[in-house]
């Protein structure tokens, strides 16, 4: 299923064809017992197992993963390949004349023996976050077949959530969870329930364009202003620099000519406050290219995106450390990071649903070198299935 978002489109889903998707779990889910499952016409499927009896008082667990997929690269006509028994070594694609190489990414080596899943090269994969929903759908099966008791459990699957429009139509109060995990991250031993402060950063030019045989003391380049506000920011503080806590501004887009140019960015940082200077220099250095080239040549549109969860999962640490047992009961040694990028928990959290990230066991996301192994997405069915046994 291509379930490619479009960051450019007013719609909700942003694309219809994620819809697509959304009926087929709908479905899916009816066929696991889940009787009230069902797809909105913004693209959020909701799903609720009732408690079986005697575990009536449990607090009401959920369950998240999104369908979409990210537009970095193509998710048409997705071609995935299955290496059994990988060996160790370089992966060569049909489609590309990349290699997935251990000499690049050396986690490979932990995946010695196990089956793999790629692609042909042309497109991602799609295992962020598809993989989380077959984890989730999975987990369901395990209780049903097996009769374990639970409480109640809400299930939620989103669109929209690589353009950060995840939850814009999710109701916290529809989907009835006092608490929430995301199956969106990463590696098999990573626990996530903190990330950025984000936002997102536009920047207009307006310049003034002349022919440029009588150009001098007249022209005003758009493009170069455009470059010179893109100078002004610290050169340290791009992503392809920064890691861990470090945050940065990235620039993602460009367009532009000598009358008119745009550049589009994000911002990111862990701690707040660093977070609010980085987008006061922004407009500081606005205000001095304004200064040296007329006024309103320089406009800068700042909008938050999401801000760090882990100042609403903080006092409710009880929902990381059910997570960490569980992950544990999997024989899984948690490695606590922090999300470099951010979930729909992200917003969920300051929507009343507090909602660390569990690992999927997918890696090199949004691009033609996503992989996935089968066994890593047992594990992660696995710790979804006891973190409802645990509580």
């Amino acid at each position: 299923y291509d379930t490619t978002s479009d960051r450019n489109s007013d719609l909700s889903p942003s694309t219809a064809k994620q819809l697509v998707l959304g009926k087929e779990i709908v479905d899916d889910m009816k066929a696991l017992g889940i009787d009230d499952a069902r797809l909105t016409d913004k693209g959020v499927v909701y799903g609720t197992i009732n408690a079986t009896k005697g575990y009536e008082d449990k607090p009401c667990i959920g369950f998240l993963a999104h369908m979409d997929t990210a537009q970095d690269i193509s998710g048409t006509n997705v071609v995935p390949r299955i290496i059994e028994n990988y060996d160790g070594g370089d992966v060569a694609y049909p489609k590309s004349d990349i290699v997935l190489s251990p000499k690049q990414f050396p986690r490979l080596k932990q995946h010695v023996g196990k089956t793999l899943i790629v692609t042909d090269g042309s497109t991602l994969l799609g295992a962020d976050n598809k993989a989380g929903i077959v984890e989730i759908l999975e987990a369901v099966d395990i209780l049903h077949k097996n009769s374990i008791p639970h409480g109640k459990i809400a299930i939620g699957f989103t669109p929209d959530e690589e353009i950060g429009r995840g939850v814009d139509n999710f109701s916290v109060s529809e989907f009835g969870a006092e608490y929430a995990y995301t199956v969106d991250g990463g590696d098999i031993e990573e626990l996530e329930y903190e990330c950025f402060n984000a936002a997102s950063l536009r920047v207009m030019v307006k310049g003034f364009n002349i022919h440029p045989g009588t150009a001098k003391n007249r022209m005003k380049n758009a493009s170069l202003i455009a470059f010179e506000f893109d100078s002004m920011l610290p050169v340290a503080a791009r992503p392809q620099f920064t890691e861990g806590y470090e945050g940065f501004y990235h620039l993602s887009e460009v367009e532009g000519n000598e009358d008119r140019a745009e550049l589009r960015y994000i911002i990111r940082d862990h701690d707040k406050d660093i977070f609010e200077s980085r987008k006061m220099l922004v407009g500081q250095i606005a205000d001095f290219l304004n200064s040296k080239y007329g006024d309103e040549t320089v406009t800068v549109e700042v909008i938050d995106s999401y801000y760090n969860m882990r100042e609403i999962i903080q006092p409710r640490m009880y929902i990381v450390d059910n997570a960490k047992a569980a992950m544990r009961e999997a024989g899984i040694e948690p490695i606590e990071r922090p999300i470099r990028g951010g979930t729909d928990g992200s917003r969920l959290s300051f929507m009343g649903l507090p909602c660390p990230n569990l690992p999927s066991g997918g890696a090199n996301y949004h691009g033609i070198l996503e992989y996935i192994t089968v066994e890593d997405m047992y594990k992660a069915t696995d710790i979804i299935v006891n973190i409802i046994k645990g509580v």
